[in-house]
């Protein structure tokens, strides 16, 4: 599961301004991983895009990789508060 956690980390960094500040958590539960991606404040507009296009980009990709590994994923946004 680490290599959908690292592809969720490269694909978010290289859309924020501020790539030391991404940090993801993973939690594994029975029926599905779920991992939550944390940003700084003034990147969340960056991964949300216009309505909500770039965060559903992200999560298809995510969702293809999960599909191949046989595996079931969901991704949720967070800002570093």
């Amino acid at each position: 599961m680490t290599d959908l956690k690292q592809l969720l980390i490269d694909i978010v960094r290289g859309i924020v301004s501020n790539p030391d500040a991404v940090c993801v958590t993973e939690s594994v539960g029975e029926a599905a991983t779920s991992l939550t991606l944390t940003v700084a404040p003034d990147d969340m507009g960056r991964v949300i895009g216009k309505n909500g296009r770039v965060a559903n980009s992200i999560r298809v990709v995510m969702k293809a990789a999960a599909i191949a590994r046989n595996v079931r994923i969901n991704v949720e946004i967070r800002d570093a508060e």
